[in-house]
């Protein structure tokens, strides 16, 4: 089946008023050719237009996902009567074409779809869409571009060799005569903008006479550029949203690094600028001492609080997996053995002796002299102690190793976001040992950070050739690994571990007003941005506390989750009771934002919060104040990180957890339909 065909085209239509209109459209138009259903790839497209606009120079737009939504790899495509706004800075778009991606999509149709993201930074392609009179045209230029044959030659003349050639018979000069620029571009989901972007560059190199030789981290898979180039190059260019794979191999080269857009917006400009980061010897390098940057070129780089925030977020973004299984698998252990059964018998809160039917007194005399806990006992029985205690104890076991790997996984890949792989073997120590010392989470950041610190700034040391190859595998690890854990146990673990016990003891201690005004902050965090740096944070606070299994903690990850369950909630019920409020994408999106907030995925409100923030956000963050003040109030806990209404089990007063819900949803309903009924969206804006 072919990516695009005469039922996915639309010509001079016109689509709606903003980009979530357009969006909503042209995933209608993908279900209806029976590819993809529309409100999970609306949803998701969004989500990634929150991450960053697809508007770009020119006047075409290309909103993008890879979604579990989409059943066939698809293109949509408008060319709209009424140009939409997507965030481009030289005004709306008036082109648009939807690339649908199925989330497990094989290589070939990734690699057609960043074919075609390829062909529209030309100029002639985007004039020959316009001038098009019939979806057949349309088919037929955007089939030119994908189709294997014509790929083939496509990427031969885009190759950087082919392109330094051209460079050189514009320009006169010899291959050899002409400085080398390597780079790096990549984008979130690698699709589109990772190859425009590297397009964008190495056609702006041809006009100037530079060599550019850039390397796209995408979908398609990753060609590394040889280390011969990288060798010969003056600079090095990084144009990303995401972290730079194996960033040492560029070790020592002055760069330049933005966003992925950038490279596409302003290539010329980036190239001089690395141009003249290479002639300046205080010019900031890869892998180079922090606060090296040049004034000249200190507005293309990265501030070093950006940086560390990205770090954390990686850190955060790989550890989330640890704590969802293991904390899923520890419920439902609970669920099906019991809450005591990490307590020995007759213990506070334990089980008995004779309660223990599967287990001889006298067995249980000795477990209960020597501590041995009720799970560790079913497991030795085996089928003999009961199904439920038996498999109870398995997966509280099971879930108890995928949960004792949180602070490593948070501490190694801190340290991985900043330094690349040589933080990881010290930064996953480091972790280890603010566990072994009580520094819990907080600990971790702070090995993270000192060993991601530590392992960049020995990158750049300038070694002999010979010692060059044994830095990231042996010498980096073993000094950072060591220096790390002296901080720690000689200077940072007793303080940290004081400041962790003095937080616990304090969200114990915690009644009445004090735990109310809590759950009131974690609510107003949850629905702030719908899965950013705020709502990550508050998320990060909740899991990371579970590993101390006190009722403080556990309250903490109910409100957490009850919050953010309400703005999806909130809006199902707002397009439900007020359609006329809503446009028919939106009341589409509502619909599936029922199981979406009863399942714990905020991001089910992003469609609606990109379309209309400061109207939405601000009822969001109403409802969710409210759901954490209940939640604290009609002391709600929670076992389990993740699930919604689903993990009711792991729920302590789940009536409690689900007034509170309805609460939160209530307000923020309200809330929306007042804002939308009585104000104008103009009126807000300005």
């Amino acid at each position: 089946m072919s990516l695009i065909n005469e039922q996915l085209v639309r010509l001079d239509a016109d689509l709606g008023a903003t980009k979530a209109d357009v969006i909503a459209s042209l995933a209608g138009v993908v279900e209806a050719a029976g590819r993809a259903d529309a409100a999970g790839l609306t949803r998701d497209a969004m989500d990634r237009e929150g991450k960053a606009a697809t508007g770009l120079p020119g006047g075409f737009a290309i909103p993008h996902c890879r979604s579990a939504a989409v059943r066939e790899g698809s293109l949509a495509f408008a060319r709209l009567s009424n140009p939409v706004d997507f965030g481009a800075k030289d005004g709306p778009a008036d082109l648009v074409f939807l690339i649908a991606a199925a989330a497990d999509g094989d290589a070939d149709h990734l690699k057609l779809l960043t074919q075609l993201a390829r062909a529209l930074v030309r100029k002639d392609f985007l004039a020959s869409l316009r001038a098009a009179q019939s979806p057949a045209e349309i088919v037929a230029l955007v089939e030119g571009v994908v189709n294997p044959a014509q790929a083939k030659v496509d990427a031969a003349a885009a190759a950087p060799v082919a392109a330094g050639a051209a460079a050189a018979a514009g320009t006169g000069a010899a291959a050899s005569d002409r400085p080398i620029i390597v780079g790096v571009t990549a984008c979130p989901t690698g699709i589109a903008h990772t190859y425009m972007s590297a397009d964008s560059l190495t056609q702006a190199g041809e006009e100037m006479g530079v060599d550019v030789r850039i390397e796209t981290q995408g979908s398609g898979g990753v060609e590394p550029l040889p280390a011969s180039v990288i060798a010969s190059a003056v600079a090095a260019i990084f144009a990303t949203d995401v972290g730079v794979k194996e960033p040492e191999r560029f070790a020592g080269l002055p760069v330049i690094e933005s966003g992925v857009k950038r490279g596409i917006n302003e290539p010329k400009k980036m190239i001089e600028e690395a141009l003249a980061a290479s002639k300046d010897p205080n010019a900031r390098k890869v892998s180079g001492t922090p606060g090296a940057a040049s004034s000249q070129a200190s507005g293309s780089q990265l501030g070093w609080g950006k940086r560390i925030q990205q770090a954390l977020m990686t850190g955060v973004s790989y550890m989330i997996p640890f704590v969802a299984a293991g904390g899923l698998l520890i419920a439902l252990g609970f669920a099906l053995g019991g809450f005591d059964i990490a307590l020995a018998p007759g213990s506070p809160g334990g089980r008995t002796c004779e309660q223990l039917t599967w287990l001889s007194a006298a067995d249980c005399a000795a477990a209960t002299e020597a501590g041995t806990s009720i799970g560790s006992l079913a497991i030795s029985a085996g089928w003999s102690a009961g199904f439920g205690n038996y498999m109870g104890a398995l997966l509280f076991t099971i879930g108890g190793a995928a949960f004792g790997f949180l602070l490593a996984a948070l501490s190694g890949y801190i340290a991985y976001g900043l330094a690349g792989r040589p933080g990881i073997a010290p930064g996953f120590v480091g972790g280890v040992i603010a566990g072994t010392v009580g520094a819990g989470f907080l600990g971790a950041l702070v090995t993270g950070l000192i060993a991601g610190l530590l392992a960049l700034w020995i990158s750049g040391f300038k070694v002999p050739r010979w010692l060059a190859g044994l830095m990231p595998v042996v010498i980096i690890p073993l000094v950072v690994t060591l220096v790390t854990g002296l901080i720690m146990y000689l200077f940072l673990g007793a303080p940290l571990k004081a400041l962790m016990d003095a937080m616990t003891n304090g969200l114990n201690g915690m009644t009445g007003g004090s735990a109310i005004l809590l759950g009131i902050i974690l609510g107003l965090m949850m629905c702030f941005d719908l899965g950013g740096p705020v709502n990550k944070a508050a998320y990060l606070f909740a899991t990371a506390g579970l590993s101390a299994q006190t009722p403080a903690a556990f309250g903490i990850m109910a409100t957490v989750m009850a919050a953010g369950m309400v703005p999806p909630l909130a809006l199902a019920l707002a397009t439900t009771i007020r359609k006329k409020l809503f446009t028919e994408a939106e009341q589409e999106n509502g619909r599936a934002a029922w199981l979406l907030g009863a399942s714990f995925i905020s991001e089910g409100a992003i469609p609606f919060a990109a379309a209309d923030p400061l109207r939405v956000i601000p009822a969001m963050m109403a409802g969710g104040a409210v759901t954490g003040a209940l939640c604290m109030a009609l002391g709600v806990g929670s076992r389990a990180p993740h699930g919604g209404v689903f993990v009711l089990f792991a729920i302590s007063n789940p009536i409690g957890f689900i007034i509170a819900i309805l609460a939160g949803m209530v307000v923020s309903a309200a809330a929306v339909v007042a804002l939308k009924e009585f104000t104008s969206k103009k009126a807000v804006t300005a």
